[in-house]
Formats: structure tokens, sequence, C-alpha cells
């Protein structure tokens, strides 16, 4: 006896329903959301459960806390609706899915397993991204004032020299960034600090930095972001994860021929996909940027050669990007350092 359970989870309430095995609608209940009322909830159901819950803020800490309680636990991507929507209809849609095997995409979820490691990863990013923002900020203002800049605007002792060029009212929120800037920069140091001290708990960490144009900060990125590598049955799937996969677009592929029917030139590359773990896009394109600056690698002879053919410098780093990808799994799957005497070319030399 298998009930098929949805939440519809909100700040303040949660609409719960349970399907059963036939898809007759046994129970609609509101409850708060809250750990105590979720799993007094599903302790009310007898047989074996199985829950469903989308994407969402609370999808990590819910699947963390209610796990224990149910026999299988789904959390799912759902396309936007263009119907009559609301909390119920939400609800039984989504149970109705889990019951006739419906859901197309899910998401991975292991909250606790190396918790430490990804929650200093994101710190780092958040801290970073602040860094950057205002670096923009600042710079852009010198630049709407026609005043030259350089690295050295970002440092307290050499900003004043600049601040002098500025009018009094345009100077004012130019200090303030440049004391933003102060403050965030050792957060941001710590942080670094943090991951570091956190990387070297993880022995994963440590084998996928030998990789070319890796170090610990990427390193420790990738594997707080892909968590097992045993995720990916194969590496275009991970290709896919990483967001290094090309989407294509066709219709009307067959066109009569003269011997029955062949397929028409209707492919049409339309980019990379957009379903994809955006800390490891940044991760695999930075190191391809940096594997492209390397002149003694012999990836950096494959990118060279990929530009003598033709292929454009964007695409030639894709390629290495993707090779890149390849690499981080075997060398994390086969628990083994990195070597490049191991590497052999897949680009043939013209």
């Amino acid at each position: 006896m298998t009930r098929y359970i949805a939440f519809d989870v909100h700040a303040e309430s949660t609409t719960c329903v349970v399907l059963s095995s036939a898809g007759k609608r046994l129970k609609e209940e509101v409850v708060e959301t809250s750990a105590s009322a979720l799993i007094s909830f599903l302790k009310t159901i007898p047989g074996r459960k199985q829950l469903v819950i989308e994407e969402g803020t609370q999808s990590a800490w819910l699947h963390e806390t209610l796990s224990p309680f149910v026999d299988e636990f789904v959390v799912a991507i759902v396309d936007e609706s263009n119907g009559a929507k609301n909390d119920s209809r939400d609800s039984w849609r989504l149970a109705e899915q889990l019951r006739i095997g419906a859901i197309q995409r899910t998401v991975f979820k292991r909250p606790q397993e190396l918790a430490a490691l990804r929650a200093a990863v994101k710190a780092h990013r958040l801290l970073t991204s602040d860094v950057v923002r205002v670096k923009n900020r600042l710079r852009a203002l010198f630049r709407s004032r026609g005043v030259a800049v350089t690295e050295k605007v970002y440092q307290p002792n050499a900003r004043s020299v600049k601040l002098a060029c500025l009018p009094q009212h345009v100077r004012y929120q130019a200090e303030m960034l440049g004391k933003q800037l102060d403050l965030l920069e050792p957060l941001r140091d710590e942080a670094r600090g943090r991951l570091r001290e956190e990387a070297k708990e993880v022995p994963s960490v440590e084998r996928v930095a030998t990789l070319p144009g890796f170090g610990v900060i990427r390193a420790a990125t990738l594997v707080a972001a892909t968590i097992t590598p045993n995720r990916f049955r194969t590496t275009r799937q991970f290709w896919s994860y990483a967001g290094l996969a090309l989407v294509t677009r066709s219709s009307s592929d067959w066109v009569r021929h003269e011997h029955g029917w062949k397929r028409a030139a209707v492919n049409q590359t339309r980019g990379l996909n957009r379903n994809r773990h955006p800390w490891l896009k940044d991760v695999f394109k930075a190191a391809a940027t940096t594997v492209a600056a390397m002149p003694n690698h012999p990836l950096h002879a494959d990118y060279q050669r990929l530009l003598q053919q033709g292929t454009k410098p964007n695409r030639a780093k894709l390629t290495i990007a993707r090779r890149l990808a390849s690499a981080a799994l075997a060398v994390w799957r086969k628990q083994e350092a990195y070597e490049p005497n191991k590497h052999k070319s897949l680009i043939a030399t013209p």
C-alpha cells in the first residue's frame, strides 16, 4: 500500500495532499511550515510513503528533516503552468505526476554530505562577488567623471589622490564605496582561509587540484558542487551538468529522397545548455582560460592546433573545458592524481 504525498511549501504554510496507488484523493490539509507540524502529518499516513516537493528555498532543509520519515523523497523541478493555479491544484498535480512517474527533472540532494565545505565555498563566492561588484561601481564612478583609474584606486592609502579629482557631491559616494570595499576585502580573505582549511579535510580536493588550471579554490568548488562523481554514468552527462553541452534544435527532420527518406540538414546549434550548475561552468571556463596560457602543457598545444584549424577561440576553449571536465571526473573516480604523461591528444594534427 503506497501513498503518494505532495507538499506545496511556502514560508508560513504548507499544503499537504495524499493520493492512493489507484489515484484516489485521500487527504488534503494545510499545516504550518515547521518540522514538528510536517513530521506529525507524515506520521498520520499509513503504508509506504513517497513524498515530492518542488525545488525551492526550503527544499534542502525539508529533505534533511523529513527523509527519515518517508520511504522515498523526490525534489522536482516543475515547469510553469499556464492554466489555473493555486496551492491545492499544484499539490494534487505534483502528487499525480509522482504516482504515474511523470516527473522528468529531479534535483540531487544530500544536505549533510560535505556540508562544511559547501558552506565555506558559498561564503567565499558570495563575498568575492560582492567585492567585484563594489570595485566595478567604484571604477564606473571615476570613469563617469572622466578620471582614469588603476588598481591603486582599490587601495585605501592611494585612493585619496584620485578622490581629490572628483567634485564634492560625487566624492562622498566614492568615499562610501571605498569604505565598503575596505570592509569586504578582509572578510573575503577570511572566507578564503576558512575554505582552504575545510578543503584539507576532503582528500578528493587535493587530487582534483592536481589538474592543470586548478588550485585549491577551484577544486573545492568542483567537489562541493558535485559531491560525488558516481552521479554521472558518462562524461557527457557531466558536461551537461557543468553547462558545457551544446543545445540543438531541429524540425521536419526527414525529407523524401529518390530511394526513400533521408535526414534533412536542419539541426541548428542554440548555444550551451542553461540547466546547469553555475559554479561548475565558472570553474571549467576559468581553468580552460588558464590552460590556454600554459605553453608547456599538452592541452595548450591542442588549443593552438584548434585555432590553426580555424576554430573560433571560444569554441576552442569549450573543447579544452570539456577535456578538463572529463579528466576531473576520471581523477576523482579513480582516486589518483592527474598525470600529464597519460594525456593523449584527441585532435588530429593537420
